[in-house]
């Protein structure tokens, strides 16, 4: 059994979408985020970044935190969503460019766009341009593609999964996906998956999954 520690953000949502993709039991406790949550002691010690999501694996006794770790651990362990020689590593590519580029910029987006519009036009014009190039970088890579890992027209891996949650913010960010049709495409496709719907509740419902 796993023990799921996660809150309704796109980091949350990317361990909650592959745990249901890959229909193993688990256990979700909700770390309530903006009541000051993730600073628990007893939360601290599962992870010491104080961020969530974080898992414990009562069946091999490892407990982590960071998203891109956890996913990697899961399709590891039950050998799915990852691809094999190549196309395994062209996975972990796309990983890391959702976990250092399309993740913390679009949250920056959020941040300066969304939360805080008018404070600052500087980081706006800033995080708003880089969100676009990202995007730009996602749709070239999505050309004649279904998925973003993989060859011909790819296979469906950890690495989708990492990239959707940030993507299905797209109002946050102003971006208009219409401007971008393979990843429209590709987040329309992944959007009708049951398991996506399902770990997009994950550990509540707060809307349904947002539709361009």
């Amino acid at each position: 059994m796993i023990d799921l520690y996660t809150w309704t953000t796109p980091n949350g949502r990317k361990v909650s979408i592959l745990l249901e993709e890959l229909g193993v039991p688990y256990t979700v406790h909700a770390i309530n985020i903006t009541k000051d949550e993730q600073f628990a002691p007893d939360f601290l010690k599962i992870a010491p970044n104080n961020r969530i999501p974080a898992i414990v694996d009562h069946e091999t006794g490892i407990q982590m935190m960071e998203t891109g770790a956890i996913m990697l651990y899961l399709a590891d362990k039950y050998k799915k969503f990852q691809g094999e020689g190549a196309e395994y590593w062209r996975m972990v590519e796309w990983l890391m460019w959702q976990m250092g580029g399309l993740g913390p910029m679009l949250g920056q987006t959020h941040h300066f766009v969304k939360y805080n519009k008018g404070k600052s036009d500087y980081a706006e014009q800033r995080y708003s341009t880089e969100a676009k190039r990202l995007y730009s970088v996602l749709n070239t890579r999505l050309e004649g593609r279904d998925f973003i890992a993989g060859d011909g027209r790819g296979i469906y891996t950890i690495a989708d999964m990492a990239c959707w949650p940030w993507v299905s913010r797209f109002e946050w960010q102003e971006i208009d996906l219409a401007a971008y049709p393979n990843v429209l495409a590709w987040y329309q496709t992944i959007a009708a998956r049951p398991a996506v719907q399902a770990g997009y509740s994950v550990p509540a419902f707060t809307t349904d999954v947002p539709m361009p």
